[in-house]
């Protein structure tokens, strides 16, 4: 069956203005209060994981500084249960925990082939993301072990001797490598996951429209990178 039919067709690119992003956060508190307490206990997860980072690596902040931002790569994996409530209640049905449920056990169970590419393409894209996550904390971690005039160990060693330090360009050279390695990994999966979880569609098509989207907005995703 081809991935893209008159059942499953592909999404067209619109474009938006500059403020819609402030119009998003706006349906999303309201998505949130009408799913109530199973989206609320979705960020509580999220932020006991968060939290979780915090504690390992407190007194080695040149790891959590990665770690944290690395935290933000992966996000758009695990926001996936909150596409999956908003997209129920769209659709006038019931956002509960049955829908946490389907999304992360039995994802797309219109598939007939369980063991087909494209019924995997979001976990493909997870790891994806997971590993560029890794790769970007073991990154900062060398930078700033490296190159740091003395060992950070806490965030205000980061402050002093990486972010106002007089001599050097740490902390500027440290803003330009997360910038390249998070640029794309966000022009990739602004739109790839829900994407994913909504049509039958390959990894690819999915990371080109998300990529297609950013070039046709700049402005706006420019503005969504920053909140």
């Amino acid at each position: 069956m081809p991935l893209s039919t008159p059942d499953h067709p592909l999404p067209t690119v619109r474009t938006i203005g500059v403020m819609q992003p402030l119009v998003w956060l706006v349906l999303a508190w309201r998505d949130m209060a009408k799913a109530g307490w199973v989206s609320f206990f979705h960020g509580l997860v999220l932020a006991a994981l968060g939290a979780v980072i915090v504690s390992i690596a407190s007194n080695r902040f040149w790891f959590l500084a990665g770690a944290l931002s690395g935290f933000l790569v992966i996000a758009p994996v695990l926001a996936t249960s909150l596409y999956a409530l908003s997209r129920a209640l769209e659709r006038g049905e019931k956002a509960d925990f049955s829908v946490v449920l389907k999304t992360w056990l039995n994802w797309q169970h219109s598939h007939v082939n369980k063991w087909g590419n494209d019924y995997w393409c979001m976990v493909q894209f997870g790891s994806l993301l997971a590993l560029a996550a890794t790769g970007w904390v073991l990154t900062s971690a060398a930078l700033i072990t490296l190159l740091a005039p003395v060992p950070i160990n806490t965030p205000l060693d980061f402050v002093h001797h990486v972010m106002l330090a007089r001599n050097g360009w740490l902390f500027e050279v440290w803003l330009a490598m997360g910038g390249i390695m998070a640029a794309p990994m966000f022009a990739s999966s602004v739109v790839a996951m829900p994407l994913l979880l909504d049509r039958r569609v390959t990894l690819m098509q999915a990371v080109l429209i998300s990529w297609q989207t950013v070039l046709e907005n700049p402005e706006p995703m420019a503005l969504w990178a920053a909140i």
